[in-house]
């Protein structure tokens, strides 16, 4: 008996509540009712003959085979839509103007952008840095690259990668003054950090270690001079596999220690209601997506 092949607008519908999160938010990208979308995912599980999502009260989640498949139909999709454009003679035209955190754009956006403009040489893209993390509110952006927890009232949010945190610093320093043996030995050396010391905190909690009483480190403005302050050996910094991924890899910082804590947020990508998709946004949201999707695959079988 031959196994049935699921439509597309139900592929489609559980792609897109696997991504933005409710029902209603994947009803207003696909254009369609909020009615509609649930009928598309029960649909769906009659066909694949498994529960895609559970549903208690009003609130609807993906279970975790949900989930799982899920991931395997984003990455069937984008494979179909990189197919559909490379069959199209009709290249993405126009302006783009993306906005991102300063340390993201510069420590990670800005290695992989050239791909990005390659593939796309017919559309001027502009990338601009924000001052807030969370900053998703200017009109002449087309899409935001943000730091928060996903609370941007009135935009479409898709949620790029949770932040795991954990010490990074220079080779030089990991084997000064006796090294670091222990996680009780980076309080010998500058902590650096932006305004707040809740990552530091937290890890220091979480390595059983108590928090000194009067802060012994750096302030900067933006991860940026974190970063470079900590591969010039200036100290420890707290950062993750993703943003550093560029630091790590050319052997600038290393991990002295494995253990790591959640951030209080994630990264999103963030587009106001009021501005419509057109071919650029679609583009580069596809883009963003299959870059994200390799590097997680890349992560879970070893360092980026």
């Amino acid at each position: 008996m031959k196994s049935r092949i699921p439509p597309i607008h139900a592929l489609k519908a559980l792609d897109a509540f696997a991504r933005l999160g409710t029902v209603w938010e994947a009803a207003e990208e696909l254009g369609i009712t909020r009615s509609a979308v649930s009928h598309r995912l029960a649909m769906l599980e009659s066909i694949v003959g498994f529960e895609v999502a559970s549903r208690s009260g009003k609130g609807i989640a993906l279970t975790p085979r949900g989930k799982r498949y899920a991931h395997d139909v984003k990455r069937s999709l984008a494979l179909l839509t990189e197919a559909h454009e490379e069959g199209s003679s009709k290249p993405v035209e126009g302006s783009l103007r993306i906005s991102s955190t300063a340390g993201f754009a510069s420590m990670w956006l800005c290695n992989h952008i050239a791909s990005f403009q390659t593939e796309y040489p017919n559309l001027c893209l502009q990338i601009i840095t924000s001052r807030e993390l969370d900053e998703a509110a200017d009109r002449d952006v087309d899409l935001f690259i943000a730091f928060g927890e996903g609370n941007w009232p009135k935009h479409t949010v898709q949620h790029l990668y949770d932040v795991d945190f954990l010490p990074m610093c220079s080779p030089a320093l990991q084997n000064m003054q006796g090294g670091l043996n222990q996680p009780a030995d980076v309080l010998r050396f500058p902590l650096l950090h932006l305004q707040q010391w809740d990552d530091w905190r937290k890890w220091l909690a979480a390595s059983g270690i108590d928090f000194p009483q009067r802060g012994s480190g750096i302030i900067f403005s933006d991860m940026m001079l974190v970063q470079t302050a900590a591969i010039a050996g200036q100290g420890i910094m707290m950062g993750d596999e993703i943003t550093c991924a560029g630091a790590l890899a050319a052997g600038q910082l290393v991990s002295p220690f494995s253990t790591k804590i959640k951030s209080r947020g994630g990264y999103y990508l963030v587009r106001s209601r009021q501005r419509r998709l057109n071919p650029a946004i679609v583009a580069f949201t596809r883009w963003l997506n299959a870059l994200f999707m390799r590097i997680g695959t890349e992560l879970k079988g070893g360092p980026f």
